[in-house]
């Protein structure tokens, strides 16, 4: 989720729990099932802010995951052409250097 979705979320949650709390406290109902709907509404979005949490942990898992994937799957590929660059370099040496061997043993002769 991007970070605007994950504030707009919050922002609704956070909206839903104080106009909860503003009717609860204005409605006419006896205190203690007045205080009993206010702890259900406290409980309720606590457990809706802890399963945001464990979504957006599990989201940064994933993302994090990937990212080591990509990062080795780079590496890889690095170290792979570099092995390559490498034996393209020694061939392009032993070619000039045949080259001026006989360059040398032509300007002997």
């Amino acid at each position: 989720m991007s970070d605007n979705t994950g504030k707009t979320v919050l922002a609704l949650l956070a909206g839903a729990a104080i106009g909860a709390g503003l009717g609860i406290l204005f409605a006419p109902d006896k205190g203690s099932n007045t205080r009993r709907k206010i702890k259900d509404g406290f409980e309720e979005g606590k457990e809706n802010l802890k399963h945001r949490f464990e979504e957006v942990t599990e989201n940064l898992k994933s993302k994090f995951s990937k990212a080591k994937v990509d990062l080795e799957a780079e590496f890889d590929h690095l170290i792979a052409d570099s092995h390559h660059k490498k034996e393209e370099v020694i061939e392009t040496m032993e070619r000039k250097l045949a080259e001026l061997k006989k360059q040398a043993a032509t300007a002997k002769n």
